[in-house]
């Protein structure tokens, strides 16, 4: 697998995949992975939030039984492996999309796949809040929609920063595992050239680009909750 990686003749060929491809397979990851983030956010963060506050003493109670099913598909959606979960979902992405390959057609297996994680990291974010900061805002009179989005929302802002980055970068891996069904992107690069055609060179040359994009995000988004630690410590 390794004989003649680095040849000419194997420069050459990388070198021409490199201009030929390279840049639209990076828009490509970068456009997927945060447009499907996006909108795991949309489902997930109500939806995480609702698991907490619809609990019973809670500020918006609801009964047992809706919590209960609604955490039953969150952890039956997230038990099942992404490549599984891509054929499962073939017909509903075939329905929204027209078809199910291609880059735009992974937007959907991925948000399906991205938003019960994303409540899960939600919930953890709102459970992370001081009770003692819930009760004053109550005792101040607040409604329950205030509290959620002046109280919660605001003092959980550097943990759902933090949380994001972690469901960014989980989205970043499942769009190059989705390159193996006819997803685009480096994952697909990675699989068409680097597995079927035994250019081991391309093949690492996208992994690590996609190592690099993890470290750039996972930076920005560390930065990001420390600035707004401080800012709420003010």
């Amino acid at each position: 697998m390794f004989s003649n990686i680095f040849s000419s003749e194997v420069f050459q060929e990388t070198w021409y995949i490199i201009k030929s491809q390279f840049l639209l397979s990076i828009w490509e990851t970068l456009y997927v992975t945060f447009l499907s983030t996006f909108f795991a956010f949309v489902i997930g963060l109500p939806l995480g939030i609702f698991l907490v506050v619809g609990e019973e003493n809670n500020i918006l109670p609801v009964p047992k039984w809706i919590l209960r099913v609604l955490n039953l598909i969150i952890n039956i959606l997230r038990s099942i492996p992404f490549l599984i979960l891509m054929i499962l979902v073939f017909p509903i992405t075939r329905f929204l999309m027209g078809t199910v390959v291609g880059t735009k057609a992974t937007i959907v297996p991925l948000v399906i796949a991205a938003f019960p994680f994303v409540a899960r990291l939600v919930e953890s974010s709102i459970r992370e809040i001081n009770p003692n900061t819930i009760e004053m805002a109550q005792s101040l009179g607040a409604s329950p929609l205030q509290i959620i989005f002046k109280v919660m929302i605001p003092e959980s802002v550097p943990s759902l920063i933090s949380n994001a980055t972690i469901a960014i970068t989980t989205v970043l891996g499942y769009t190059a595992m989705s390159g193996i069904l006819g997803g685009g992107g480096l994952g697909k690069i990675a699989i068409n050239y680097g597995y079927y055609r035994y250019k081991t060179l391309v093949m690492i040359l996208a992994v690590l680009l996609l190592i690099l994009i993890v470290q750039l995000l996972q930076s920005l988004g560390t930065t990001l909750a420390t600035k707004a630690n401080k800012r709420l410590k003010k």
